[in-house]
């Protein structure tokens, strides 16, 4: 379950709100606002396409959590799934297997963010 949106970290781009497939996230004014935390799926769409690890989605919403600080714990996901070597051969492998599912449920949740957005 999403945990915590770093604001020193985050720089508003709001990918993470436009990649969640619950709509979990909203724009807000400095960083993204964590609206309806009872939606969120632990998918990790939003600590993945977040390039400045700015985020930590709790592995269980019912284990303790790590701590204060989730410092240690940014990123852990993005670099153990090879995301930031993405041109290194044999990174990736999983998530190129799911390539075409992974793209088409990315472009999904962005339409229908956009979708929400416009009120349609």
């Amino acid at each position: 379950m999403i945990a915590q949106i770093l604001a020193d970290k985050c720089n508003n781009c709001a990918q993470c709100v436009s990649v969640c497939p619950t709509f979990v996230l909203d724009d807000g004014p400095q960083v993204p606002v964590i609206a309806r935390l009872d939606a969120c799926q632990t998918c990790y769409m939003c600590e993945l396409y977040c390039d400045r690890q700015a985020i930590y989605v709790a592995p269980d919403q019912f284990a303790p959590e790590p701590g204060a600080d989730p410092l240690p714990h940014l990123g852990v996901i993005w670099r153990d799934h090879g995301w930031d070597r993405p041109g290194e051969a044999g990174h990736l492998d999983e998530y190129r297997k799911l390539g075409p599912l992974l793209g088409e449920g990315a472009e999904i949740a962005a339409r229908r963010y956009q979708a929400q957005r416009r009120g349609v």
